[in-house]
Formats: C-alpha cells, structure tokens, sequence
C-alpha cells in the first residue's frame, strides 16, 4: 500500500492526497468528482463550458455563475460531502471571474487556476474557506505569482507543478518540453525550496503520474500529493464520449504529438488520430470557431480575437472539438491525452482505479 502522509491544505485535511485533473471541456464533471470524493481524494470539475453543458442536460438557461455552482453542489452531494474543487483556465478571459465566483458561492473546497498565469485570483472575490491553488510549470513562474499575490496580502494555499508529460496545454515552448531540466522530478525540489521559504504550503505534482509506484516515487522526492488527469479520462463515470475513450484505449505511444495548433498560443498534446487534427493537417478545415469562449481582448476591450476563428488554416477550434468529444453535438473530435495514455488498457470505474492508486489490488 502506498504509504501517503495526511495533508491540510486550508484547514481540509486529505487523507489520500490524490487529485483528479479537471479535464475540459466535460469531462470532469460533477459525477467524475463525487465518485473521487467518496473513494478519499479529490475531485475536480473543469468550469470550461460548463454554462452549454448544463444548459442542455437540463432544458434551462445557465450562465457560467450558476453552471458552476450547479455542478459543485451535485459533485458534493453525490461524493458525501467529501473534497470537490474546480478548474479553471486563466485564458478563458471572458467567463473565468464568473467561474471563480461560482465556486465559491457554492462552496468548492478547491480552486485550481493554470493555463496562464493566475495573477488576479485573489482579487474575484474573498475566497472564504475555499483553497486559491495556482498551477505553475517553473520556479521563475511561482516567483511571479509571490511577488504579485503576496502585494495582495496573501499567499497561495497550495500549488500543483505540473510538467512536460502533462496532456492538453503545457506551460513550455515546444524546444524546452525534452530538457533534462524540466524533468518533473527536477522541477520539484527548487520549487519545494520556494514553498518553504513563503510560508511552506504544500507541493502537488502534475503531469505523467501513471501508477502507485509514480505516486510513492514522487512523495519520497518531497512532493505533498498528485493530481492526475488521463488515468481518470479513462474511467467509465468520465465525461468522455466511448469514441474519445476507444482512441485513448487503443491509441499508440508515436500517436501521441504535441503540436502549436491550439488557439491559446501553448504547446499542447493530443493524440494524432483526432479528428479535428487530421482535418487541420489535411486542410479540410470543417471545424469552424463559432462558440468564442477562448475570445482575447483586441486594442478597444472588446473580446474579438481567437486564433482559430482569425487564422483557421493554422489553428484548430478546441471549443468545438472538446465539445464534440464529450457528445454535446455531433462533429469532428479533440482528443486530448498525457504522455502516458497508451499505457491505458481498459476502462476502469473510479472505486477501482482508486484501489489501484491506494495499492489496495
């Protein structure tokens, strides 16, 4: 069994340290993060399209406020009150201040920011008892973060250092992902010493976690917990249609790219046989931009500017794609995966990866 050390983060006390990824867009939704909940670790809903998603399932109107705390509220009353948080990506500049606003409201556990660089989070809104948790990719980042929040009278609660075998977005240039130096395990102790000098809040480490030995490995190196994405794709309470969860199963290790075509301007990583990226690559361009939720501020303010709605030739639309992938409507799919997908055999329930992870079975 995996020997894990309780951990409080904001008066939370996580017995099993062990974080879902929030996986958008709906794929980590409110029955992915109670079925975590209740097996002892963390779940995490992506706040990514939530206001769409909700809106459907339910025949009624939602804005991005009320879809969030909507789905906080099931997750935490399906997981038995346990520990639930939400994602959400800083580059989503139009809804990520209602998303925040949402969750605490409701009463998230967790807020959980990366895809960008969280600097204004502590600004939303006082965060009560909600943990403010940014995602950095470097030493250099979370020394920005410090200086800027610690300005604001305050200091991450946690923060998850996520590497290069992450899936989706990465926080690298495509030329550093294969540096020795960005080695999670490399990353991990510098940061640690950066922990410990501001106040010594916990450490979890993203990106690649495959196993319970990857777990054990990680927490003897100083890490404080994990969080993990793609293994938890790949259970059947997962919001991931069976098409996206078939290619995750049966996909190959050379299949797994990382590729400049996403909107959001990061590295990211997908798998090659996503529909989405073979029409980009073979200039079919049926993927077409018209949901805005990656819309950036041009020179006036106004949210007009998207890589994917300006320049489709070279940039692929992740809101559709994502969207297609878990069965909000039909089209061409997106399916995002971590360096380790094709490891990933069969499609497991959450209670049974969990007793995986816990070296239970």
């Amino acid at each position: 069994m995996v020997k894990y050390e309780p951990l409080n983060i904001k008066g939370k006390r996580l017995d099993i340290p062990i974080f879902q990824g929030g996986m958008g867009v709906a794929v980590s939704r409110w029955l992915l993060a109670g079925s975590v909940a209740q097996e002892g670790g963390v779940g995490i809903i992506s706040t990514a399209g939530l206001d769409r998603i909700v809106s459907k399932e339910t025949g009624k109107e939602f804005n991005t406020y009320e879809a969030v705390a909507y789905e906080v509220a099931r997750a935490k009353e399906f997981g038995d009150n346990g520990l639930i948080g939400v994602n959400i990506m800083v580059f989503l500049q139009k809804d990520r201040d209602s998303a925040a606003r949402g969750a605490i409201a409701a009463g998230a556990d967790f807020i959980i920011s990366g895809a960008g660089i969280p600097l204004d989070l502590p600004t939303i809104k006082d965060p009560g008892d909600t943990a403010l948790i940014p995602i950095v990719s470097s030493p250099r980042v979370l020394k920005i973060i410090l200086e800027k929040w610690e300005r604001l009278g305050c200091r991450p609660d946690a923060i998850v250092v996520e590497g290069p075998l992450a899936g989706g977005h990465l926080g690298f240039k495509l030329s550093e992902l294969e540096k020795p130096e960005n080695r999670l395990e490399s990353l991990l102790r510098p940061i640690k010493d950066l922990a410990r000098q501001h106040g010594n809040f916990p450490v979890i480490v993203a990106g690649g976690i495959y196993d319970k030995h990857d777990i054990q490995r990680l927490i003897n190196l100083g890490a404080d917990g994990v969080q993990m994405g793609t293994r938890f794709l790949a259970t059947k309470e997962s919001g991931a249609s069976k098409a996206y969860k078939k290619a995750v199963v049966e996909s190959k290790k050379d299949e797994i790219i990382v590729v400049r075509n996403s909107p959001c301007g990061f590295p990211f990583r997908t798998l090659s046989t996503s529909p989405v990226y073979q029409d980009l690559i073979n200039n079919r361009g049926r993927n077409t931009c018209d949901k805005g939720y990656l819309l950036q501020r041009d020179n006036e303010g106004n949210n007009t500017v998207c890589l994917a709605k300006n320049n489709p030739k070279d940039y692929f639309c992740i809101c559709n794609g994502l969207l297609n992938s878990v069965g909000y409507q039909t089209g061409q799919n997106l399916y995002t995966v971590g360096a380790n997908a094709y490891r990933i055999k069969k499609i497991l329930t959450v209670k049974e990866l969990m007793n995986e992870l816990k070296g239970l079975t």
